[in-house]
């Protein structure tokens, strides 16, 4: 009977890790020491200081201290919490080789010449685009604890980063932060992004990037929320310059006001609110969000005009459209006081009528039944078929509106005559 014969063991035996196995300790400090180094030997020219970074990260490691080496190059030495500089170490823990170390009166040659260190330094390593955009979001957290100088420094190179495409412009959202708002270092510093831009690329274009970003929706975000808040808004905008972008706000501001008056009116509709009530709280509403009465009644005649499944037969829809709107006068009435509105309504009812071909017919009874229920005076009627028609459809609506127009003058002139021989 065979037996098994154990094999030998060896004593104190090591296993050798191969070397790609081992975990490097991370080391942010002797990172930041190499990349110091090398810095303060280029002696702040912008050639050197771009040849350096290219050749160091073939040595250093730039994937896992992206974020440390973002830092040196914006505020010359590693960051902590609190927006200060890591004292760790035994060698220098700052350069002067750095964007808040440029000279206090901002030379923007000097600033483009850092824009364009970032920029080959990223186009070199393309890893480093994502690094970088998370880094400026800590950055631009800790803006409360830089100086003066420093954010004004920040801000301008935020502006050049953003026009190139370096940062997305929402990455200025983050500044929105409580603590920041409240001692209106956010609206300020995204004033002077705004002021650096327009300067440097001009209103049009700061103008077309904060449409096309919607940052214009989330500017009183900026802004402490007090009841002094419109006017210090409006007030900053202004004294800056910057009436074009105040005006982007209030005209968006204004499109998201009048969906929620929409919306209001639609939701009052369903419940089967009373037509008084309806009024009072457009009123209200239209009043606090500065919405004028022209515009009101065309929200009114968009959503009342929405309401029914309308015939597809030309002959049946104009009588379907007249008892319709019979029910909701009173809405139209109360906001039609003033020519503006009456002539913006009418213009809306040739609007409609010229869009949906069903209702093409259909123009002459609508206009004569808000003439009846005195929703639209004779005046406006008349100038409208003399001079403010829209020409979409025009030959065809003054053509029906003829008769009915002539037959508004001739008691327009039988009333004059009657009234002078008295």
């Amino acid at each position: 009977m065979s037996q098994k014969v154990e094999k030998p063991v060896l004593s104190g035996q090591r296993i050798k890790t191969r070397k790609r196995d081992e975990k490097e300790r991370y080391d942010p400090v002797g990172f930041r020491d190499a990349i110091i180094s090398g810095l303060d030997k280029c002696s702040n020219d912008f050639e050197s200081i771009s040849r350096f970074l290219d050749g160091a990260g073939n040595k250093l490691d730039y994937r896992r201290y992206g974020e440390c080496l973002f830092d040196i190059l914006i505020a010359g030495g590693i960051l902590v919490p609190g927006g200060t500089l890591s004292q760790e170490g035994e060698g220098p823990c700052k350069t002067d080789a750095c964007i808040f170390s440029t000279p206090s009166e901002i030379n923007m040659e000097v600033m483009k010449n850092w824009e364009q260190v970032f920029i080959k330094l990223m186009r070199r390593y393309k890893y480093l685009e994502k690094i970088f955009q998370d880094e400026i979001k800590k950055i631009l957290v800790f803006v409360k604890y830089f100086s003066e100088e420093e954010r004004k420094k920040l801000s301008v190179m935020v502006s050049l980063w953003i026009s190139n495409g370096s940062i997305p412009f929402n990455a200025i959202t983050v500044l929105n932060s409580s603590y920041l708002v409240k001692d209106n270092l956010a609206l300020d510093f995204l004033i002077e992004v705004f002021k650096c831009w327009r300067q440097e690329r001009g209103v049009n274009s700061l103008y077309s990037a904060i449409k096309k970003s919607n940052i214009e929706s989330l500017l009183m975000s900026f802004v402490p929320d007090t009841k002094q808040a419109q006017t210090y808004f409006r007030t900053a905008f202004k004294e800056n310059g910057l009436e074009e972008i105040l005006k982007l706000y209030y005209d968006q501001s204004q499109q998201v006001a009048k969906k929620e008056l929409q919306t209001l009116l639609q939701d009052s509709l369903t419940e089967g609110k009373a037509h008084k009530e309806i009024v009072n709280e457009l009123k209200e509403m239209a009043a606090k969000e500065e919405i004028q009465p022209h515009e009101t009644i065309c929200i009114i005649w968009t959503t009342v005009m929405a309401i029914p499944e309308w015939s597809k037969k030309e002959e049946l829809v104009t009588d379907q459209a007249v008892r319709h709107l019979r029910q909701y006068v009173a809405l139209f009435t109360a906001f039609a006081q003033t020519e503006r509105a009456q002539l913006s309504l009418l213009l809306k009812v040739q609007e409609y009528c010229y869009s949906n071909m069903t209702f093409m017919r259909a123009f002459l009874k609508i206009v004569m039944l808000f003439y009846k229920t005195d929703v639209l005076p004779e005046q406006v009627i008349i100038k409208w078929y003399k001079q403010d028609y829209s020409v979409k459809g025009k030959m065809m609506f003054v053509d029906q509106m003829r008769q009915f127009v002539e037959w508004l003058q001739n008691a327009e002139e039988e009333s004059d005559s009657d009234g002078s021989s008295d």
